[in-house]
């Protein structure tokens, strides 16, 4: 009963940390649109970013990597391949978290260097990397 609880809060923990993965990339799209001098703008999305990073993102992913490696561990996984495989791409989207906790800094010193565009390709970064990780944790292949 305990793993099915802690694998609960593992998918609890990931949708929640997917949600911040998928929204911050899009706030630094109208951030980065803004105009020279729109600091009143400018300072509710330094506000929407940290937040969103410190108080959902950065916990979300603490949960999610502390209940993964409990469910594996108990499930006996941690043995198999496509938890392997799974656990790379989960090393990539923690890399990626990283990144864009980098890019919520450089907002907010307003040292952003790149354009709307730029963060609306890299806004896909985590969705493929989140495809590959549901298919690995679900079809399990042994290959």
């Amino acid at each position: 009963m305990l793993y099915d609880w802690l694998k609960a809060l593992h998918i609890i923990a990931v949708i929640a940390w997917m949600a911040g993965m998928l929204y911050l990339p899009r706030l630094f799209v109208y951030h980065a649109a803004l105009p020279a001098g729109s600091t009143v703008q400018s300072e509710t999305f330094k506000v929407m970013e940290r937040r969103l990073l410190k108080a959902i993102m950065n916990p979300a992913m603490a949960a999610t990597w502390g209940l993964g490696i409990a469910v594996a561990m108990m499930g006996g996984h941690y043995l198999n391949f496509w938890l392997h495989a799974k656990f790379v791409l989960v090393l990539a989207m923690s890399g990626v978290h990283g990144w864009l906790s980098r890019t919520v800094k450089d907002f907010a010193a307003d040292r952003n260097r790149r354009n709307p565009r730029f963060y609306r390709v890299i806004n896909e970064v985590p969705t493929l990397l989140m495809i590959g990780i549901v298919i690995l944790a679900v079809v399990k292949p042994g290959f």
